[in-house]
């Protein structure tokens, strides 16, 4: 028994990590939220789940940019973890408020890729502890690159080529500063916020966005040899 629970930390670790290697590689093309959404109870029709994986190179750096700019300033810099934003989530927390979060974009794509994306400290933990892996064996450019494939961006839309496809009937190359910004702008709530018929906030939060892009340094993958 005791040699049975020693090796059930030992294969999970060896499980886990053997599959954030395999995701470096292979494209990303089904998540559990995805799975989730196509089975939720409710009165409107399932939409049809619009997917289209891109290589980062064929995604305008103007796209992640805007998120960048928009939801997490310090990916470039940090190892994954923003420790001033979970201080302030932990003391929302703590006093009450609404299990609230201080994501990073590496936490997300965690999030997205690896958990149910439940509302709970058991999938913190989880979203934790593979954030961690894919800063040691992913790297910024393979989170970015699985991020904008992954994400959700409207009812049964995830990633930006069919975000883009779906919203402006051009590739995701093609993405214009303004495009990008509107995009960014349904982010973290895309099924609340309409990016095809955007109202009074989402034209705000477009133009926050946009002067946020021109005041942090561009991010641009593209320039580097993958």
């Amino acid at each position: 028994m005791k040699k049975l629970l020693w090796k059930i930390p030992l294969w999970f670790f060896i499980l886990t990590i053997t599959w954030v290697v395999v995701l470096r590689f292979v494209p990303v093309f089904v998540t559990p939220l995805m799975v989730i959404r196509c089975f939720e109870k409710n009165d409107a029709p399932k939409p049809k789940l619009t997917k289209k994986w891109v290589p980062l190179q064929q995604i305008s750096p103007k796209m992640v940019t805007a998120v960048v700019a928009s939801e997490d300033d310090l990916f470039m810099t940090h190892k994954g973890f923003r420790f001033k934003d979970i201080q302030k989530a932990y003391k929302a927390n703590k006093s009450g408020k609404r299990l609230r979060g201080g994501s990073t974009i590496s936490q997300q794509t965690a999030k997205n890729v690896f958990t149910t994306g439940a509302r709970t400290w058991v999938r913190k933990g989880f979203e934790t502890y593979f954030t961690v892996l894919i800063e040691l064996l992913w790297g910024k450019e393979r989170i970015m690159e699985v991020y904008l494939n992954v994400v959700e961006l409207g009812k049964g839309i995830y990633g930006v080529e069919a975000a883009s496809q779906n919203y402006f009937y051009k590739s995701a190359k093609q993405l214009t500063y303004s495009e990008a910004a509107l995009i960014a702008a349904a982010l973290p709530n895309p099924r609340r916020y309409s990016i095809k018929n955007p109202g009074p906030y989402m034209r705000r939060r477009q133009a926050q966005i946009i002067q946020l892009m021109w005041n942090i340094e561009p991010v641009d993958f593209t320039k580097k040899s993958r």
